[in-house]
C-alpha cells in the first residue's frame, strides 16, 4: 500500500520551501523585501535540514518514520503547544484590555481556540 503524500520525505521540505516563498511575497507587499529574503532563507534552510536528516527525530517531522511511539510524542506536543498558546492568547487579551485597547486580534484568536476545544472536544466524546 503506497503511503499518502503527506508522508513523503519531501512533503515538509517543500511545503517549508513553499511557505517561504508565500513569506516573501507577504513581506514584499508589505514594503519590506529584505525581511521576506531573510524568511524564505530561514524556510528553506529549515527544509534543507529536514529533507538531509537521517535521525529517528527528523525521519518523524518528515513522516516517512512514524511509529507508535512518535504518534504518542506528536500528539503530547500538540496538545503542549496548544495550551500554551491558549494561555499565551488569554494573557495578551487581558494585557491590551489593561491597557484600554480592545484586545480584538486575541479575542477573536481565544475566540477560536475555545470554540475548537468545544467542538473537538463533543467530537471525540461522541466517536467514542
Amino acid at each position: 500500500m503506497q503511503r499518502p503524500w503527506s508522508r513523503s520525505k519531501w512533503f515538509l521540505p517543500l511545503f517549508s520551501a513553499a511557505l517561504g516563498l508565500v513569506m516573501l511575497a507577504a513581506h514584499v507587499a508589505g514594503g519590506h523585501p529584505g525581511q521576506g529574503v531573510v524568511s524564505m532563507a530561514i524556510m528553506v534552510v529549515f527544509g534543507a535540514v529536514v529533507a538531509a536528516g537521517r535521525g529517528d527525530t527528523v525521519r518523524g517531522f518528515r513522516g516517512d518514520g512514524t511509529d507508535e511511539r512518535f504518534r504518542q510524542l506528536n500528539l503530547r506536543a500538540t496538545a503542549t503547544t496548544g495550551q500554551v498558546l491558549t494561555l499565551v492568547v488569554i494573557v495578551a487579551f487581558v494585557v491590551e484590555i489593561a491597557r484600554g485597547h480592545s484586545g480584538a486580534p486575541f479575542a477573536w484568536l481565544g475566540s477560536v481556540a475555545g470554540l475548537t476545544y468545544l467542538v473537538a472536544l463533543a467530537w471525540f466524546r461522541s466517536r467514542g
